[in-house]
């Protein structure tokens, strides 16, 4: 018997065709986040005042940029989903590797793949890498967002039952149980809260500190994500990794969680670093 909840706003994975092309809304969250975030990445980097001493990129460089990270999140979050969530059945039918099409993205992955990417480019650009992937930071908040956005349009990434909260929707694919719409939790922690708080971040102390804002970023990206995982239904080849159970008072370690773990260390060690001006660039560096 289906219990109460809110129905799920159907809404076509689709969002327009031209001939037997199909662009869908998962797509276009990439797409829209890389260039939202290319945008205020220009304008950050146009802003002297926030780099000074640090060497501050062109506005050829974030152009370029952007073709590096879009590279390394489509190629590094599509292993991390393949290594970390579902390995055994890409070993079973590895040409569905590729069918990058039908979803399958891990954040982590895409984090590597971006920040590897961002640490190569700044390398052949005699830029310091700390810096831009401070930047990069301070902009992926807005990708994050819209990502977190698709995944609700997409009706996937459901949270966990909650038969008696009030704004519980029941999803298509997610049996008769209202759950919470850990999608749209997501995006208002790791999107929108974090992006102010990454805003906030910049104003106060610029790019001056390299790798202070971007461990400010891996801690508050943990922190969201650990927080949103409670209400998040595990991946269903993984389920829980440690202890649980359906019920969310009742927790359990998931993939996520698990992940998130070093990112909030390497955040911490980060900050303490930066702080300390352990990341500064030493004066025969700079003239080098």
């Amino acid at each position: 018997m289906p219990l109460s909840g809110l129905a799920f706003p159907i809404i076509d994975p689709i969002a327009f065709s031209i001939g037997p092309f199909a662009v869908r809304w998962y797509a276009l969250a990439y797409v829209v986040g890389l260039m939202g975030g290319w945008f205020y990445a220009k304008r950050l980097a146009a802003r002297t005042a926030l780099w000074t001493p640090s060497p501050q990129p062109k506005p050829t460089d974030i152009d370029d940029l952007i073709v590096w990270v879009a590279l390394g999140v489509v190629l590094g979050g599509r292993t991390g989903y393949v290594l970390f969530y579902n390995l055994s059945a890409y070993l079973a039918h590895p040409l569905e590797i590729f069918a990058v099409w039908r979803g399958g993205m891990s954040f982590h992955g895409g984090f590597l793949g971006a920040a590897l990417a961002i640490i190569l480019f700044a390398r052949s650009r005699g830029l310091n890498a700390l810096t831009i992937l401070d930047l990069a930071s301070t902009v992926a908040p807005i990708g994050l967002f819209f990502g977190r956005i698709a995944n609700f349009i997409n009706g996937e990434l459901w949270g966990r039952p909650a038969p008696d909260f009030p704004y519980a929707i029941v999803f298509p694919h997610g049996g008769p149980i209202p759950r919470h719409p850990s999608q749209l939790y997501e995006a208002f922690a790791e999107g929108l809260i974090l992006f102010i708080v990454m805003a906030i971040a910049v104003r106060r102390f610029g790019f001056r500190k390299p790798g202070l804002v971007g461990g400010i970023f891996l801690l508050g990206y943990a922190m969201a994500r650990i927080a949103c995982e409670f209400f998040r239904e595990p991946d269903e080849q993984l389920g829980f990794l440690f202890g649980g159970s359906m019920s969310f008072l009742a927790g359990g370690i998931t993939m996520g969680m698990l992940l998130s773990v070093p990112m909030a260390i390497a955040g911490i060690l980060a900050i303490a670093l930066a702080a300390r001006g352990r990341t500064r660039p030493s004066a025969a560096t700079e003239a080098a």
